[in-house]
């Protein structure tokens, strides 16, 4: 351990709670002091116009490499199942691992209000870094973690020996949960990935008062991050805090494939609302609610939409000082969204802390003010 990385990572740790995302001095001392370096491997990713080019530390020179690792950035180690240490040249694809910003990792702790000796469950090992910052916290007994991707759990395991840490690591579906031979009743749930929806084995595996912590998502990759706080009767109820916080979509949670995308005219009608309300933070967040299996991106001034399940479609373009919106299919998608957008609006357009969260094992449900407001069900 060079005295460049111990440096390094004090003054990581000195950024990130300047930022403000870094409050508690128990998290504070695990960053400055967990070597990321080590859970970075030899290769990452790095994004060059529109391919991932890898980058190798030997190349990169181990000054270069240390002040990468401690720079408050996610690095991509994985594209498209393809490692970096594997990869021949630059990849064009989507990420499917990565060693997440630090400043997310703490923040999403924070949320969570884990406290010394809590027992906590962490979905979603990846490169093993935040499972160090909870073994540094909270002594490896105390944590449990579950990556999905055999060979990712094992270069996990692999970096978390080389910290010196020895957390419970099970390679499987951590949608499933971990319950070991005793029974699982864990003190919060973390998840370093987004989920469609809660996934009913965390509700069983946590004690009545426990948490479950993670980020909400979907095929729109609108997000929002919630703490949810389980009661004696196993429900979980809690707030949407507000942050701008993404994590890649758990594998099990991901969409289908879709064959290639063609504009049809479809049926024609003006918007009641303007398209760009879906670049807010929040307004994605409602148009991802009100069509759950969509997909929407931008394609110029147009915004467009199109359903996984279906196949249906609409996409909208500027008409004079207004829009026009095409509709195909058997879903109209944006009379879906038109509508929960001006219910949004209606209620004055607040930010994602307006919106909560109840799961039951029956339904989950996405509310606007209280339980008792405007809502939407989640895909379960």
């Amino acid at each position: 351990m060079t005295s460049d990385a111990i440096e390094l990572r004090r003054a990581l740790a000195d950024r990130i709670g300047e930022s403000g995302s870094l409050t508690d001095p128990a998290w504070r001392a695990a960053v400055a002091a967990v070597p990321r370096e080590l859970f970075l491997g030899t290769d990452v990713y790095r994004l060059d116009g529109p391919e991932w080019e890898p980058v190798n530390r030997a190349e990169a020179g181990e000054e270069a490499w240390l002040r990468q690792a401690y720079s408050d950035t996610t690095w991509v180690t994985q594209v498209d199942g393809t490692d970096a240490a594997d990869a021949k040249g630059p990849l064009a694809g989507r990420p499917t691992s990565s060693s997440t910003l630090p400043s997310l990792i703490v923040r999403t702790l924070e949320v969570a209000g884990i406290q010394d000796g809590d027992r906590v469950l962490e979905v979603g090992t990846g490169s093993g870094y935040s499972t160090a910052i909870l073994c540094h916290r909270l002594g490896d007994k105390n944590v449990t973690s579950v990556e999905y991707d055999p060979g990712l759990a094992q270069s996990a395991a692999a970096h978390l020996r080389a910290a010196d840490c020895s957390p419970t690591l099970v390679a499987g579906d951590g949608l499933a949960g971990y319950a070991d031979g005793e029974g699982a009743e864990y003190d919060a749930v973390v998840a370093t990935c987004s989920v469609r929806h809660i996934p009913r084995p965390w509700l069983w595996q946590v004690r009545d008062g426990g948490t479950i912590t993670t980020t909400l998502s979907g095929w729109m990759t609108a997000s929002g991050l919630i703490r949810l706080t389980l009661d004696d009767q196993g429900v979980a109820t809690g707030r949407f805090v507000g942050d701008h916080v993404s994590y890649m979509l758990a594998r099990p949670h991901e969409r289908p494939p879709r064959p290639l995308f063609h504009r049809l005219p479809g049926e024609v009608r003006t918007s009641r609302v303007d398209p760009g309300l879906l670049e807010d933070w929040t307004g994605h967040f409602v148009a991802q609610l009100a069509a759950p299996s969509a997909e929407s991106w931008t394609s110029g001034e147009q915004v467009v939409l199109s359903d996984v399940a279906t196949g249906s479609q609409a996409w909208t373009e500027a008409a004079g000082t207004g829009w026009t919106v095409h509709q195909d299919g058997p879903l109209r998608l944006w009379d879906q969204v038109e509508e929960a957008l001006i219910t949004w609006q209606g209620e004055g357009g607040p930010d994602q802390t307006a919106f909560g969260l109840t799961v039951t094992d029956e339904t989950q449900t996405v509310w606007l003010g209280t339980p008792e407001g405007p809502s939407w069900r989640l895909p379960v």
